[in-house]
Formats: C-alpha cells, structure tokens, sequence
C-alpha cells in the first residue's frame, strides 16, 4: 500500500491550497480515509474523516467550517480544502486509510485505526 502525497505548499494568512493524497495498492472505494498533522514540538492530531462512500465527513472542531474532506474514488484519490488558514494550521499533514475496509467507527478520530499512511505534506502558513 502506498499513499503518496502531494509537495510541499506555503500559503499567506487567509489563503486557501489543496493538498491531496493518491493511494495505490489498495481497494480505495471501500476504505474510509482521514487527515491528521503534527506541529513542531506536538503530537499529532486529528484533522478530518471521510468514509469510504464519501458520504458521511467529519472534522476536528479546530478545522470545522474552514476546511473540507472529499474523495474521487474512479482517481484513488483523496483531498483536503483548506481555507481562512492560520499561522498555528503551520503542520505536516498527513492521509491515513482504515485498516479494515467499509469500517465504520465512532473512534475515528484516533490514529491506531488507521493501518496505512503518506510520508506527509509540510504546509506552511506564514503571518
């Protein structure tokens, strides 16, 4: 399995990018994905959910309202939308699958669900 992400990106405070994660070796239809990123000196966080329909997305209350989790699942492919962003969403993101394909959980948020991740994309705000 391999989640391979997209470069590096810097963004003014306010911006908006897209960062995506293309997935290879994996039934990706039928797996729920999420964004999660670490900051210097912290550990690393919850950002999004999407399952694997694209039907249901859910989201950290810090990421709430500004960015966005979909999927294109004929590309493998799957992105975040980040908007009205802020010198403290200064992190690596990175994707993650479910272990278990057509998982559903109440624990996503939590990173021992997922079994695959991307090297991670460093995304810089600057103020």
């Amino acid at each position: 399995v391999q989640l391979q992400a997209s470069g590096e990106a810097l963004v003014q405070t306010g911006g908006s990018l897209r960062i995506s994660c293309v997935s290879s070796g994996l039934p990706f239809s039928r797996h729920g994905m999420g964004w999660f990123r670490q900051a210097p000196g912290k550990e690393r966080e919850f950002v999004a959910r999407i399952n694997w329909r694209g039907s249901s997305t859910y989201y950290a209350d810090s990421t709430k309202g500004r960015f966005t989790i979909f999927r294109d699942n004929a590309k493998n492919t799957l992105y975040l939308q980040l908007s009205s962003l802020e010198p403290e969403d200064t992190a690596v993101y990175y994707c993650a699958a479910d272990r278990r394909p057509e998982f559903g959980t109440a624990l996503y948020s939590t990173p021992t669900i997922y079994g695959s991740w991307g090297q991670g994309t460093q995304v810089t705000v600057s103020s």
